[in-house]
Formats: C-alpha cells, sequence, structure tokens
C-alpha cells in the first residue's frame, strides 16, 4: 500500500517574522502620519524615560509609546484622563502581535479639554491654599526697580513702559521669556524664580514688584499660565507679583496665585506705581495740613502761657521791692554803727568829765587847805576815784572795739555781701545761684548760693 501524500494547496505559506514584516509595512505604509483623538489612560515612565499610555474612546483603546527623544517635544506633559490630539505614526510590535501608536506631539483635544484640565488643577491647588487672600501681599507704594517677565518683542512689553513713564518713571528691569509654546511654562516659572534669586548685594538688586503679562490669544495660547510649575513660582515668589495675562475676560491660574491680578498689561503699569503728579499734590496737601494743625497747637499753647502768666506773681515788682528793702537795710546799718559809737563816746565821755571836775576841786580845795592853815588832805583817795575812772573807761573802750566790724570778723563770723558789694542781712534776700562776696577778718571770698533752710542768726553788738 503506498504511503499517504499531503493534500496539494494554492494557499501561499509564510513564516511568523514574514507576516510580521508584513503587517509592519501595511501599517506604517497606510498611516505614515495621523492624528489621533482619545483620552489618555494606562500612562507608565519608565526609568528609560519613555512613556508608555494607551488612547480610548467610547470604541475602542489604542496603545501608544512615546519614546524619550521625543518628550522634550511633545507640547505638553501627558497626564492620564486628559483628552488629547496626539500626532504620530502606526506601527507594529511583532514580539507580542500587536500595534501601536509612536506618538510624536500631544495637543489638547479642544477647549473643553483644556478646561477641564486647568479646571481640575485649580482643585488641586486651591485645596493646598496657593490661592487664599490671607497668602498675598500688598504693593509697595513706590517701587525703586520694576521686574517685567513678558516677551521682548511685541506690544505689552511697550505699553508697560510707555506707562510707567506717563505715570511716575522707574527703571525697569526685563527678563524675556516666549510666553506660548514648547518649554515656555518652564522658562516663565525660571525667570519668576531668577529675580527672586537676586540680591541686594549682588551686581544687580532685585526689583520691589514683577509684572508677569502676555497680549490676548486663545485657551491654547494662553497656557503656559495654566501650568503648575508656573502657579507654584509666581506664590513662592517673595516679591509682590502682578499678573497681567490676555484680555480682561481671559483668567488664567497665575492670575488666581498672583498678589494682584490685572486686566491688561497696561492697566498692571498703573498697579505697580503711582501718579507723579497726583503724589505730589497729596504731600502738598499733607504740609498744608500739617501747618495748619501746628499753627494752631502753636496757639492754643500761647494762650494757656498767657492763662498760667496771669496767675504768677510780679517777679520784676517783688525783685526791685526786694532790692528797696535791701538798700533801706544798708542805709540804716551803715547810720546806726556810727551812731551807736557816739552814743557809747557820749557815754564814756560823762564819767571823764565828772572826774576832771572832781579833780579840779580837789585841787581848789587844796590850795585853799594850804593858805587857811588846814589840815593837810591825802592824795591816796583821789588817786584811787582817778584809777576807777580810767578803768571804767578802758572797759567802755574794750566793749566798744569787741562790737566793732574787725573785733566781729575775727571771732570767726562773716559778712556776706551782693555782687555789687552791699551787705546781706537775712537768707530771704538771697536768691538760689546768685553770685555772693564773703568778707572774713584776713580777707574775702567769691560764693554761689545754693537752696537750703533758712537760718536765724544774729550779729552780737554788745551791751546797749
Amino acid at each position: 500500500m503506498d504511503d499517504a501524500q499531503p493534500p496539494v494547496s494554492n494557499i501561499p505559506e509564510y513564516s511568523v517574522s514574514e507576516i510580521s514584516g508584513a503587517v509592519k509595512r501595511t501599517l506604517e505604509g497606510a498611516f505614515a502620519r495621523v492624528r489621533v483623538r482619545g483620552e489618555i489612560t494606562e500612562m507608565k515612565r519608565y526609568p528609560s524615560g519613555h512613556i508608555y499610555l494607551s488612547l480610548k474612546d467610547e470604541g475602542g483603546k489604542l496603545a501608544g509609546v512615546i519614546w524619550k527623544s521625543a518628550v522634550p517635544r511633545l507640547g505638553m506633559a501627558p497626564e492620564n484622563g486628559v483628552e488629547v490630539v496626539a500626532t504620530g505614526r502606526v506601527s507594529a510590535y511583532g514580539d507580542r502581535s500587536s500595534y501601536q501608536l509612536l506618538i510624536e506631539r500631544l495637543e489638547y483635544a479642544g477647549a473643553g479639554a483644556l478646561l477641564a484640565r486647568i479646571e481640575k488643577l485649580r482643585q488641586t491647588l486651591a485645596a493646598e491654599g496657593l490661592f487664599d487672600a490671607a497668602r498675598k501681599r500688598a504693593l509697595p507704594l513706590l517701587p525703586r526697580v520694576i521686574g517685567v517677565v513678558t516677551s521682548e518683542r511685541g506690544a505689552v512689553l511697550q505699553d508697560i513702559r510707555t506707562t510707567i513713564a506717563r505715570r511716575f518713571p522707574r527703571p525697569i528691569l526685563l527678563w524675556p521669556v516666549p510666553v506660548q509654546g514648547d518649554g515656555a511654562a518652564l522658562r516663565i516659572a525660571a525667570a519668576i524664580a531668577g529675580f527672586n534669586a537676586l540680591t541686594h548685594d549682588g551686581p544687580i538688586a532685585p526689583p520691589d514688584v514683577l509684572i508677569v503679562a502676555r497680549g490676548g490669544g486663545s485657551l491654547e495660547d494662553l497656557m503656559a499660565f495654566n501650568d503648575e510649575a508656573v502657579v507654584r513660582a509666581a506664590r513662592a515668589s517673595r516679591i509682590p507679583l502682578i499678573a497681567a495675562v490676555g484680555h480682561e475676560t481671559d483668567t488664567t491660574l497665575i492670575d488666581l496665585a498672583a498678589d494682584r491680578r490685572a486686566p491688561t498689561p497696561t492697566a498692571a503699569a498703573e498697579m505697580a506705581v503711582p501718579v507723579r503728579s497726583e503724589m505730589l499734590a497729596m504731600v502738598r496737601q499733607f504740609a498744608a495740613a500739617q501747618i495748619t494743625a501746628l499753627s494752631r497747637h502753636l496757639r492754643l499753647a500761647r494762650l494757656q502761657l498767657e492763662k498760667h502768666a496771669l496767675g504768677l506773681p510780679d517777679l520784676p515788682a517783688l525783685t526791685g521791692a526786694a532790692r528797696q528793702r535791701l538798700d533801706d537795710r544798708a542805709d540804716r546799718l551803715a547810720r546806726a554803727l556810727p551812731a551807736s559809737l557816739a552814743t557809747r563816746r557820749a557815754r564814756l565821755a560823762l564819767p571823764g568829765a565828772q572826774l576832771q571836775s572832781a579833780l579840779r576841786h580837789a585841787i581848789a580845795l587844796r590850795r585853799a587847805a594850804a593858805g587857811a592853815t588846814l589840815a593837810r588832805l591825802s592824795e591816796a583817795p583821789l588817786r584811787a576815784r582817778l584809777r576807777e575812772a580810767r578803768a571804767r573807761l578802758e572797759g567802755f573802750t574794750a566793749r566798744l572795739e569787741g562790737a566793732a566790724h574787725p573785733a566781729v570778723l575775727a571771732r570767726g563770723y562773716a559778712l556776706v555781701l551782693d555782687a555789687a558789694g552791699a551787705p546781706l542781712a537775712r537768707a530771704a534776700q538771697i536768691r538760689p545761684g546768685a553770685r555772693l562776696r564773703l568778707r572774713f577778718a584776713d580777707g574775702e571770698i567769691a560764693a554761689r548760693a545754693e537752696p537750703a533752710a533758712p537760718a536765724q542768726a544774729r550779729l552780737p553788738l554788745g551791751d546797749g
């Protein structure tokens, strides 16, 4: 019996590699470059730098891969749940008998997807407190330097310069950045951080206020200012920051994180500096108000002083009266001492006259007795009376000299004189701080009066 022969077929036979290669060539030829819309899911970053993900819609799912070399040029950071339009080419992966989209660029799929992503990020950052009003700082009244983060080309920078020059000219420090496109968000965040890194002791002093601005545009054009890195850099800025992105109706996340939000770049410049003429008018108004208040205060003080002056004694009159009493006492003292000496001399002269009369009478009696044969009288009683009279005279003289001016000073007393040399008999006559002269037995010294309790002192003048 003959061996069975395999049936003959006209179906071509391929190896696995041939089929995989054919499918790969067919897919890459038919879908050389495509744009695929879908929601990102199953995204995963590998240590190699490649990103693997899937795009899905209500009818299917397509695997995708972003090679490490394409990541910097994507245009956006991929996130799960975001609807995007991916640009790339379809290729097959023979080892798994699968096909995938090699993604070269990602874009948000319309305004709805952008707004959804912005809202999701807004809620996340708001939960962290990045938009709290308590964290916002006041703008300086008159900044010395104004920092500007914007494109060096375009009308935005010119509008800011013109407005500041018109209102109150201030130096402007520009940090040029791209305001849209690949890498714009990172450049803007780096510029804000760079301004904050400046120090006052460095070659460039930091500005006192920052303006982050760009002109109007579509939602896609403004997406750099909705980037998380930009929002966090604005909130972390130690320099007060004004955000002026887009037109008045445009709102980005940096507006919520900034210390102030301006509807336009021109409005931001107006917020940054005051109007110089208005400040000068305000200063003049304040100066006038201060002068008026000071004048009123001086008038009130003068009235109070005059009121209190009415209750004070007439010091010139009191001084004049005291001086008059002092002159009177000095004159009386000058006249009293010679009068006292004259009186005492008169009292001493009376015994001497009596003694002389007695002597003459005795001599007469003696002569009469000698001529009339009377008994001779003895001279002893007469001499005794003479000695007694001389002793009394010497006693009166000693007492008079003891009461004299030099003798009183010699006993340790001092004569107080004023600056003009007039004697001062009472402490009430001397004003605190007055210049005095103290006369002692051996000379005079200068002195100054100090306040002290009044003391009673009496100069002994002797008997009578």
